[in-house]
């Protein structure tokens, strides 16, 4: 596993793991990477200081307390990820309207003042959210719930 600092087209910083740089190309070239912070795929890997092995002694010893380094801590750090992205969805799913497909038709007509205020949630195309933030629409993406076996 590597960790990379990243960095989106409107300057969000943010970390990544990927199995290897063969990875983090592919994924952002596919523009499969996604700024956390406003769902941007301009991503560039950010400059940062290198990590460096100690020198001698069991390798074991610099991983986490019971674990073996880096990659058990990327998989820790991913189910804590998972976690809380399933507890926001559950959230939103229980306390606001689903409105299916029609997401960015009501969040427009929200914004215009065509709707009473307040939480929707469903699904937009790439197209549909471009549009949103270009027309200057306030939305958050929220990640679609994972499937059990991943």
């Amino acid at each position: 596993m590597i960790l990379y600092q990243l960095r989106c087209g409107d300057e969000h910083s943010f970390e990544g793991w990927f199995r290897d740089s063969a990875t983090y190309l592919s994924q952002s070239a596919a523009g499969e990477i996604e700024c956390p912070y406003c769902g941007s795929t301009r991503i560039q890997k950010a400059p940062m200081a290198p990590s460096l092995a100690k020198p001698s002694g069991d390798r074991r010893k610099a991983g986490t307390a019971g674990n073996d380094g880096p990659e058990a801590r990327a998989h820790e750090v991913a189910q804590q990820i998972l976690e809380a992205a399933g507890q926001a969805r559950a959230y939103v799913e229980e306390n606001f309207e689903d409105v299916g497909d029609q997401f960015a038709d009501e969040a427009r007509r929200m914004h215009y003042g065509e709707r009473d205020e307040g939480g929707i949630y469903g699904s937009a195309t790439d197209g549909e959210e471009q549009d949103l933030e270009e027309e200057g629409i306030d939305f958050v993406r929220i990640p679609k719930s994972p499937a059990k076996n991943s």
